[in-house]
């Protein structure tokens, strides 16, 4: 696809291809509510070109569920009611995704470090803190059972 070279990936997502989960807050790259993850790494989509991404493997929150099968960090954000008004919700999830993938054994410490670019004005961050604490032990647990 081609797009203009002014083109951000968050206006791609949104605009040009009806993905609306990723949220676009601040566009200066410090709310975080416009998290995706560009070959597993989280990027702030409003403040990064759409062209500077060819090649890459984009994931939006739209593709982190299987069928009806939710991922289980949106899972666990849902039973934590780690989310209120759910604008930041798409933004934290998807760092979420990448703290675990990238340290499944993540403590609190590590999740508070990782989502310290995200902003929420509802929840205050023990739900999501809970949240991401919930799905890294399922997620351990079902590496665990696979592994047996």
């Amino acid at each position: 696809m081609l797009v203009p070279v002014r083109l951000t990936v968050a206006e791609l997502l949104r605009d040009r291809l009806g993905l609306t989960g990723t949220k676009v807050s601040c566009e200066m790259q410090v709310c975080g509510a416009c998290t995706v993850l560009v070959d597993g790494d989280p990027v702030s989509s409003c403040a990064t070109l759409a062209c500077d991404l060819d090649g890459t493997g984009v994931l939006t929150v739209e593709g982190l569920a299987r069928g009806r099968d939710l991922h289980p960090v949106q899972e666990a954000f849902m039973e934590a009611n780690a989310l209120q008004c759910g604008f930041c919700t798409p933004g934290f999830i998807m760092m979420a995704v990448a703290l675990l993938d990238a340290h499944p054994d993540a403590d609190r410490d590590d999740v508070r470090e990782w989502m310290d670019g995200n902003l929420c004005r509802c929840t205050g961050y023990e739900p999501i803190e809970t949240a991401v604490a919930l799905a890294a032990s399922r997620l351990a647990a079902a590496t665990a059972a696979d592994g047996q």
